[in-house]
Protein backbone atom coordinates (compact mmCIF):
# COMPACT_ATOMS: atom_id res chain seq x y z
CA UNK A 1 0.00 0.00 0.00
CA UNK A 2 0.94 3.73 -0.87
CA UNK A 3 1.39 5.58 2.30
CA UNK A 4 2.64 9.84 2.28
CA UNK A 5 4.72 11.44 5.26
CA UNK A 6 4.70 14.85 5.77
CA UNK A 7 7.96 16.02 7.81
CA UNK A 8 7.60 19.09 9.15
CA UNK A 9 10.15 21.47 11.68
CA UNK A 10 8.94 22.27 14.84
CA UNK A 11 8.59 26.21 15.35
CA UNK A 12 11.08 26.05 12.55
CA UNK A 13 12.49 29.66 13.14
CA UNK A 14 12.70 29.92 16.86
CA UNK A 15 14.23 25.98 16.57
CA UNK A 16 17.30 27.19 14.46
CA UNK A 17 17.72 29.75 16.90
CA UNK A 18 17.99 27.32 19.57
CA UNK A 19 20.61 25.21 17.69
CA UNK A 20 22.97 27.51 18.79
CA UNK A 21 21.37 28.89 21.37
CA UNK A 22 20.96 25.73 23.63
CA UNK A 23 20.25 28.20 26.51
CA UNK A 24 17.46 29.01 25.39
CA UNK A 25 15.50 25.59 25.31
CA UNK A 26 12.49 25.46 27.64
CA UNK A 27 12.06 29.99 27.62
CA UNK A 28 9.88 32.09 26.13
CA UNK A 29 11.33 32.95 22.52
CA UNK A 30 9.90 34.83 19.27
CA UNK A 31 11.47 35.46 16.09
CA UNK A 32 10.26 39.19 14.78
CA UNK A 33 9.03 39.70 10.88
CA UNK A 34 11.08 42.02 8.58
CA UNK A 35 11.78 45.59 10.08
CA UNK A 36 11.26 43.80 13.72
CA UNK A 37 7.48 44.66 12.49
CA UNK A 38 5.51 41.99 14.32
CA UNK A 39 5.90 38.28 15.95
CA UNK A 40 5.90 35.80 12.93
CA UNK A 41 6.87 32.69 15.43
CA UNK A 42 6.43 31.72 18.74
CA UNK A 43 8.19 28.77 21.11
CA UNK A 44 5.80 26.71 22.74
CA UNK A 45 6.62 28.44 26.29
CA UNK A 46 5.87 32.06 24.26
CA UNK A 47 2.15 30.53 23.06
CA UNK A 48 1.79 29.69 27.03
CA UNK A 49 2.14 33.45 28.13
CA UNK A 50 -0.62 34.33 25.60
CA UNK A 51 1.65 35.80 22.98
CA UNK A 52 0.12 35.98 19.83
CA UNK A 53 0.91 35.53 15.99
CA UNK A 54 1.13 39.07 14.25
CA UNK A 55 1.22 40.81 17.50
CA UNK A 56 3.50 44.05 16.62
CA UNK A 57 7.11 44.35 18.71
CA UNK A 58 5.68 47.59 20.40
CA UNK A 59 2.63 45.59 22.02
CA UNK A 60 4.76 43.03 23.05
CA UNK A 61 6.89 45.24 24.73
CA UNK A 62 4.33 46.61 26.61
CA UNK A 63 2.50 44.18 27.59
CA UNK A 64 5.27 41.51 28.65
CA UNK A 65 7.62 44.20 30.23
CA UNK A 66 8.62 41.99 33.05
CA UNK A 67 8.89 38.62 30.97
CA UNK A 68 12.58 37.29 30.47
CA UNK A 69 11.21 36.71 26.08
CA UNK A 70 14.54 35.79 23.92
CA UNK A 71 13.98 38.42 21.52
CA UNK A 72 15.43 37.57 17.43
CA UNK A 73 14.96 39.19 14.45
CA UNK A 74 14.32 37.42 11.23
CA UNK A 75 17.81 35.53 9.81
CA UNK A 76 16.54 34.15 6.55
CA UNK A 77 20.10 32.71 5.43
CA UNK A 78 20.33 31.35 8.38
CA UNK A 79 16.98 29.35 8.47
CA UNK A 80 17.16 28.59 4.57
CA UNK A 81 20.72 27.00 5.45
CA UNK A 82 19.58 24.57 8.52
CA UNK A 83 16.31 23.54 6.52
CA UNK A 84 18.48 22.95 3.72
CA UNK A 85 20.35 20.53 5.35
CA UNK A 86 17.27 18.79 6.75
CA UNK A 87 15.74 18.41 2.95
CA UNK A 88 19.15 16.97 2.31
CA UNK A 89 18.41 14.16 5.35
CA UNK A 90 15.19 13.58 4.02
CA UNK A 91 15.75 12.69 0.26
CA UNK A 92 18.41 10.41 1.16
CA UNK A 93 16.56 8.76 3.54
CA UNK A 94 13.22 8.88 1.70
CA UNK A 95 12.22 6.66 -1.85
CA UNK A 96 10.90 9.63 -3.39
CA UNK A 97 10.08 13.63 -1.99
CA UNK A 98 9.10 17.42 -2.59
CA UNK A 99 9.64 20.31 -0.50
CA UNK A 100 6.12 22.06 0.30
CA UNK A 101 7.70 24.98 1.98
CA UNK A 102 10.95 26.27 3.94
CA UNK A 103 10.11 23.84 6.98
CA UNK A 104 8.22 21.34 5.27
CA UNK A 105 8.37 18.51 2.86
CA UNK A 106 6.07 15.57 1.60
CA UNK A 107 7.40 12.04 1.62
CA UNK A 108 6.17 9.10 -0.89
CA UNK A 109 6.39 5.97 0.92
CA UNK A 110 5.85 3.51 -1.70
CA UNK A 111 7.61 -0.06 -2.79
CA UNK A 112 8.77 -0.08 0.82
CA UNK A 113 7.07 -3.77 1.29
CA UNK A 114 7.84 -5.57 4.84
CA UNK A 115 9.17 -1.99 6.24
CA UNK A 116 7.72 -0.51 9.50
CA UNK A 117 6.91 2.52 8.34
CA UNK A 118 6.39 4.08 11.68
CA UNK A 119 9.46 3.04 12.72
CA UNK A 120 10.98 4.83 9.87
CA UNK A 121 9.58 7.91 10.41
CA UNK A 122 10.87 8.02 14.53
CA UNK A 123 14.51 6.98 12.89
CA UNK A 124 14.33 10.20 10.88
CA UNK A 125 13.28 12.37 13.23
CA UNK A 126 16.32 11.24 15.22
CA UNK A 127 18.48 11.44 12.30
CA UNK A 128 17.65 14.85 12.00
CA UNK A 129 17.95 16.02 15.30
CA UNK A 130 21.36 14.34 15.88
CA UNK A 131 22.62 15.98 12.83
CA UNK A 132 21.51 19.69 12.59
CA UNK A 133 19.85 20.22 16.07
CA UNK A 134 16.03 20.54 14.83
CA UNK A 135 13.03 18.72 15.91
CA UNK A 136 10.59 17.29 13.52
CA UNK A 137 7.03 15.87 13.89
CA UNK A 138 6.27 13.10 11.13
CA UNK A 139 2.85 12.03 9.80
CA UNK A 140 1.97 9.14 8.00
CA UNK A 141 -1.46 8.27 6.28
CA UNK A 142 -2.56 7.02 2.63
CA UNK A 143 -2.60 10.45 1.46
CA UNK A 144 -1.68 13.80 1.70
CA UNK A 145 -4.81 15.68 3.61
CA UNK A 146 -4.63 12.40 6.40
CA UNK A 147 -0.72 12.69 6.83
CA UNK A 148 -0.92 16.63 7.13
CA UNK A 149 -3.25 16.01 10.16
CA UNK A 150 -1.62 12.87 11.41
CA UNK A 151 1.88 15.57 11.69
CA UNK A 152 -0.34 17.80 13.91
CA UNK A 153 -1.04 14.73 15.98
CA UNK A 154 2.68 14.00 15.87
CA UNK A 155 3.82 17.91 16.88
CA UNK A 156 1.04 17.71 19.69
CA UNK A 157 1.23 14.70 21.43
CA UNK A 158 4.24 13.41 23.10
CA UNK A 159 3.02 9.94 23.42
CA UNK A 160 3.60 9.35 19.54
CA UNK A 161 7.13 10.06 19.71
CA UNK A 162 7.28 12.07 16.87
CA UNK A 163 5.59 10.37 14.19
CA UNK A 164 1.67 9.34 13.80
CA UNK A 165 0.48 7.10 11.47
CA UNK A 166 -3.15 6.47 10.71
CA UNK A 167 -3.06 3.18 9.00
CA UNK A 168 -6.64 1.94 10.00
CA UNK A 169 -10.20 3.09 8.78
CA UNK A 170 -10.77 2.96 12.62
CA UNK A 171 -7.96 5.62 13.71
CA UNK A 172 -8.92 7.55 10.84
CA UNK A 173 -12.33 8.44 12.12
CA UNK A 174 -10.96 9.10 15.06
CA UNK A 175 -8.44 11.68 13.91
CA UNK A 176 -11.02 13.01 11.94
CA UNK A 177 -13.75 13.16 14.98
CA UNK A 178 -11.30 15.22 17.18
CA UNK A 179 -9.72 17.40 14.48
CA UNK A 180 -11.90 21.30 14.13
CA UNK A 181 -12.96 22.02 10.50
CA UNK A 182 -11.07 25.24 10.63
CA UNK A 183 -7.51 23.32 10.67
CA UNK A 184 -8.12 21.03 7.49
CA UNK A 185 -5.52 21.60 5.22
CA UNK A 186 -7.30 22.90 2.10
CA UNK A 187 -10.36 24.20 3.78
CA UNK A 188 -9.62 27.92 3.62
CA UNK A 189 -11.29 30.62 6.37
CA UNK A 190 -14.57 31.18 3.60
CA UNK A 191 -14.85 27.18 3.49
CA UNK A 192 -14.97 27.36 7.45
CA UNK A 193 -17.37 29.37 7.96
CA UNK A 194 -19.92 27.95 5.01
CA UNK A 195 -19.42 24.86 7.41
CA UNK A 196 -19.92 26.44 10.34
CA UNK A 197 -23.46 27.44 9.42
CA UNK A 198 -24.57 24.29 8.30
CA UNK A 199 -23.08 22.62 11.96
CA UNK A 200 -19.84 20.86 10.48
CA UNK A 201 -17.64 21.42 13.59
CA UNK A 202 -14.94 19.08 13.00
CA UNK A 203 -13.55 16.90 9.94
CA UNK A 204 -15.73 13.69 10.45
CA UNK A 205 -18.57 15.89 10.03
CA UNK A 206 -17.14 17.54 6.76
CA UNK A 207 -16.65 13.55 5.82
CA UNK A 208 -19.51 12.21 7.03
CA UNK A 209 -21.38 14.77 4.43
CA UNK A 210 -22.95 13.11 1.02
CA UNK A 211 -20.84 14.05 -2.35
CA UNK A 212 -24.10 15.91 -3.87
CA UNK A 213 -23.90 18.40 -0.96
CA UNK A 214 -20.46 18.48 -1.50
CA UNK A 215 -20.79 19.48 -4.48
CA UNK A 216 -23.81 21.49 -4.09
CA UNK A 217 -22.37 23.62 -1.46
CA UNK A 218 -18.86 24.93 -3.05
CA UNK A 219 -18.94 23.79 -6.71
CA UNK A 220 -15.41 23.40 -6.74
CA UNK A 221 -13.06 20.77 -7.25
CA UNK A 222 -10.77 21.63 -4.52
CA UNK A 223 -13.25 21.00 -1.67
CA UNK A 224 -14.20 18.03 -3.24
CA UNK A 225 -10.57 16.24 -3.32
CA UNK A 226 -10.23 17.28 0.68
CA UNK A 227 -13.74 15.60 1.01
CA UNK A 228 -12.89 12.67 -1.10
CA UNK A 229 -9.14 12.45 1.12
CA UNK A 230 -10.48 12.48 4.49
CA UNK A 231 -12.85 9.26 3.51
CA UNK A 232 -9.72 7.88 2.67
CA UNK A 233 -8.92 8.22 -1.57
CA UNK A 234 -5.61 9.09 -2.52
CA UNK A 235 -6.83 11.93 -5.13
CA UNK A 236 -4.22 15.52 -4.38
CA UNK A 237 -2.05 15.37 -7.45
CA UNK A 238 1.93 15.68 -6.53
CA UNK A 239 1.39 18.76 -9.37
CA UNK A 240 -1.18 20.71 -7.43
CA UNK A 241 1.31 21.51 -4.36
CA UNK A 242 4.86 21.52 -6.53
CA UNK A 243 4.16 24.66 -7.14
CA UNK A 244 3.19 28.18 -6.33
CA UNK A 245 -0.38 29.51 -7.65
CA UNK A 246 0.54 32.85 -6.37
CA UNK A 247 4.07 34.55 -5.42
CA UNK A 248 4.02 37.24 -3.32
CA UNK A 249 7.29 39.37 -2.54
CA UNK A 250 6.26 42.23 0.27
CA UNK A 251 8.54 43.97 2.85
CA UNK A 252 7.96 47.18 5.72
CA UNK A 253 10.05 49.72 5.07
CA UNK A 254 12.64 50.83 7.94
CA UNK A 255 10.60 54.06 8.97
CA UNK A 256 8.32 55.69 6.43
CA UNK A 257 8.81 56.65 2.97
CA UNK A 258 6.86 59.39 1.43
CA UNK A 259 8.81 60.12 -1.87
CA UNK A 260 8.28 57.72 -5.30
CA UNK A 261 11.80 57.07 -6.40
CA UNK A 262 12.73 55.52 -3.23
CA UNK A 263 9.35 53.12 -3.02
CA UNK A 264 10.15 52.35 -6.89
CA UNK A 265 13.44 51.08 -5.69
CA UNK A 266 11.87 48.94 -3.09
CA UNK A 267 9.62 47.53 -5.77
CA UNK A 268 12.23 46.84 -8.17
CA UNK A 269 13.79 44.77 -5.69
CA UNK A 270 10.27 42.74 -4.97
CA UNK A 271 10.36 42.24 -8.43
CA UNK A 272 13.22 40.65 -8.96
CA UNK A 273 12.73 38.32 -6.31
CA UNK A 274 9.27 37.35 -7.73
CA UNK A 275 10.84 36.72 -11.17
CA UNK A 276 13.81 34.64 -9.69
CA UNK A 277 10.75 32.35 -7.96
CA UNK A 278 9.05 32.41 -10.62
CA UNK A 279 12.15 30.76 -13.15
CA UNK A 280 12.80 28.65 -9.95
CA UNK A 281 10.15 26.77 -9.90
CA UNK A 282 10.12 26.48 -13.50
CA UNK A 283 6.68 29.08 -13.97
CA UNK A 284 5.20 32.46 -15.73
CA UNK A 285 3.15 34.63 -14.61
CA UNK A 286 0.42 36.05 -16.49
CA UNK A 287 -0.34 39.47 -14.26
CA UNK A 288 1.74 41.23 -11.56
CA UNK A 289 -0.03 43.24 -9.45
CA UNK A 290 1.48 45.88 -6.63
CA UNK A 291 0.23 47.22 -3.38
CA UNK A 292 1.38 50.16 -1.09
CA UNK A 293 0.28 50.81 2.16
CA UNK A 294 0.35 53.31 4.74
CA UNK A 295 1.07 52.27 8.95
CA UNK A 296 -2.27 51.50 10.50
CA UNK A 297 -0.84 51.46 13.84
CA UNK A 298 -0.43 55.79 13.36
CA UNK A 299 -3.51 56.93 13.47
CA UNK A 300 -2.29 60.80 13.48
CA UNK A 301 -1.32 60.18 9.91
CA UNK A 302 -3.54 59.98 7.27
CA UNK A 303 -4.52 56.57 5.85
CA UNK A 304 -4.29 54.98 2.32
CA UNK A 305 -3.46 51.89 0.30
CA UNK A 306 -4.37 50.94 -3.20
CA UNK A 307 -3.30 48.22 -5.63
CA UNK A 308 -2.84 48.10 -9.25
CA UNK A 309 -2.47 44.87 -11.76
CA UNK A 310 -0.47 44.75 -15.13
CA UNK A 311 -1.91 41.58 -17.38
CA UNK A 312 0.77 40.18 -19.88
CA UNK A 313 -0.35 39.40 -23.02
CA UNK A 314 1.96 36.08 -23.02
CA UNK A 315 2.37 35.11 -19.42
CA UNK A 316 6.21 35.57 -18.41
CA UNK A 317 9.22 35.35 -15.84
CA UNK A 318 11.77 37.67 -17.28
CA UNK A 319 13.39 39.88 -14.25
CA UNK A 320 13.20 43.06 -17.00
CA UNK A 321 9.27 42.41 -18.11
CA UNK A 322 8.34 41.65 -14.62
CA UNK A 323 10.27 44.84 -13.12
CA UNK A 324 8.56 46.77 -16.00
CA UNK A 325 4.97 46.07 -15.28
CA UNK A 326 5.93 46.66 -11.55
CA UNK A 327 6.98 50.00 -12.77
CA UNK A 328 3.77 50.89 -14.18
CA UNK A 329 1.90 49.65 -11.29
CA UNK A 330 3.59 51.54 -8.41
CA UNK A 331 3.24 54.90 -10.52
CA UNK A 332 -0.67 54.00 -10.74
CA UNK A 333 -0.94 53.81 -7.04
CA UNK A 334 1.40 56.24 -6.02
CA UNK A 335 -0.10 59.45 -4.00
CA UNK A 336 1.50 62.30 -2.86
CA UNK A 337 0.73 63.74 0.63
CA UNK A 338 1.12 60.02 2.42
CA UNK A 339 3.79 58.72 4.72
CA UNK A 340 4.32 54.51 3.29
CA UNK A 341 4.80 51.49 5.39
CA UNK A 342 4.72 48.75 3.42
CA UNK A 343 4.57 47.61 -0.39
CA UNK A 344 4.57 44.31 -2.79
CA UNK A 345 4.86 42.37 -5.68
CA UNK A 346 2.56 39.49 -6.26
CA UNK A 347 2.68 37.09 -9.38
CA UNK A 348 -0.54 35.86 -10.43
CA UNK A 349 -2.51 33.01 -13.08
CA UNK A 350 0.72 31.43 -12.88
CA UNK A 351 1.59 28.75 -15.34
CA UNK A 352 3.92 26.12 -16.30
CA UNK A 353 7.25 27.52 -18.38
CA UNK A 354 6.65 24.93 -20.80
CA UNK A 355 3.27 25.10 -21.55
CA UNK A 356 2.90 28.95 -21.69
CA UNK A 357 0.16 29.94 -24.29
CA UNK A 358 1.66 32.66 -26.34
CA UNK A 359 -0.02 35.55 -28.30
CA UNK A 360 0.70 36.26 -31.40
CA UNK A 361 -0.01 39.88 -31.46
CA UNK A 362 3.11 40.35 -29.16
CA UNK A 363 5.00 37.32 -28.75
CA UNK A 364 8.85 37.77 -30.02
CA UNK A 365 10.18 34.79 -30.80
CA UNK A 366 14.09 36.44 -30.66
CA UNK A 367 13.62 38.47 -27.64
CA UNK A 368 12.09 35.89 -25.93
CA UNK A 369 15.09 33.45 -26.36
CA UNK A 370 17.53 36.83 -25.36
CA UNK A 371 15.55 37.38 -21.95
CA UNK A 372 15.57 33.80 -21.32
CA UNK A 373 19.71 33.52 -22.03
CA UNK A 374 20.41 37.35 -19.87
CA UNK A 375 18.05 35.38 -17.08
CA UNK A 376 19.92 32.56 -17.13
CA UNK A 377 23.30 34.18 -16.73
CA UNK A 378 22.29 36.54 -14.12
CA UNK A 379 20.52 33.46 -11.63
CA UNK A 380 23.90 31.56 -12.43
CA UNK A 381 26.08 33.80 -11.30
CA UNK A 382 23.93 35.26 -8.26
CA UNK A 383 23.57 31.73 -7.10
CA UNK A 384 27.47 31.50 -7.13
CA UNK A 385 28.70 34.52 -6.00
CA UNK A 386 25.69 35.08 -3.62
CA UNK A 387 22.11 37.08 -4.45
CA UNK A 388 21.95 40.29 -5.46
CA UNK A 389 25.71 40.31 -7.15
CA UNK A 390 23.89 41.50 -9.98
CA UNK A 391 21.00 43.40 -10.24
CA UNK A 392 18.91 46.01 -12.79
CA UNK A 393 19.66 49.53 -11.92
CA UNK A 394 16.45 49.94 -10.69
CA UNK A 395 17.50 48.26 -7.69
CA UNK A 396 19.98 50.87 -6.56
CA UNK A 397 19.44 52.79 -3.51
CA UNK A 398 20.33 56.36 -3.61
CA UNK A 399 23.14 57.79 -2.68
CA UNK A 400 25.07 54.14 -2.99
CA UNK A 401 25.72 53.84 -6.27
CA UNK A 402 24.67 50.49 -5.22
CA UNK A 403 22.64 47.88 -4.73
CA UNK A 404 22.63 46.83 -1.23
CA UNK A 405 21.45 43.45 0.11
CA UNK A 406 18.47 43.08 2.00
CA UNK A 407 20.37 42.73 5.05
CA UNK A 408 21.35 47.10 4.61
CA UNK A 409 18.11 48.46 3.87
CA UNK A 410 15.82 46.26 6.22
CA UNK A 411 15.87 46.77 10.63
CA UNK A 412 16.80 43.77 12.11
CA UNK A 413 18.10 45.04 15.74
CA UNK A 414 18.09 41.72 17.09
CA UNK A 415 19.49 39.24 14.25
CA UNK A 416 21.16 36.14 15.04
CA UNK A 417 24.94 35.91 13.08
CA UNK A 418 25.01 33.76 10.28
CA UNK A 419 26.74 30.81 12.20
CA UNK A 420 26.65 28.07 9.34
CA UNK A 421 27.16 30.51 6.37
CA UNK A 422 29.59 33.24 7.07
CA UNK A 423 33.04 33.10 8.00
CA UNK A 424 33.16 35.73 9.96
CA UNK A 425 30.16 34.74 11.61
CA UNK A 426 31.40 31.29 12.94
CA UNK A 427 30.93 30.49 16.47
CA UNK A 428 34.00 30.84 18.76
CA UNK A 429 34.84 28.31 21.43
CA UNK A 430 36.59 29.48 25.06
Amino acid sequence: MKYYAVVDCDNCYVSCERVFRPDLRGKPVVVLSNNDGCVVARSNEAKALGIKAGMPFFKLQQEFPDNKIAVFSSNYELYGDLTARIMAIIRQESPGYFRYSIDEAFVTLDHLDGLDIKDWGETLHKKILQRVGMPVSIGIAPNKTLAKMASHYAKHYRGYNHCCLIDTDTKRRKALSLYDIDEVWGTGRRYAEKLHKVGIANALDFASMRREEVNAMFRNINALRTWRELNGEDCVPDEVMAKKKSICVSRSFDGMVADLDTIKVHVANFAARVSEKLRKQGSSAGVVGVFVATNPFREDLLQYSNFAEHRFLTPTNALIDINRAAMACVEQVYREGYRYKRAGVIAMSIESGGAVQTNFLDFDAERFQKMKRLDEVVDRINKVNSTETIVLGAQQYKGTGKAQKWEEVIKRDYKSPNYTTRWSDIMKLK
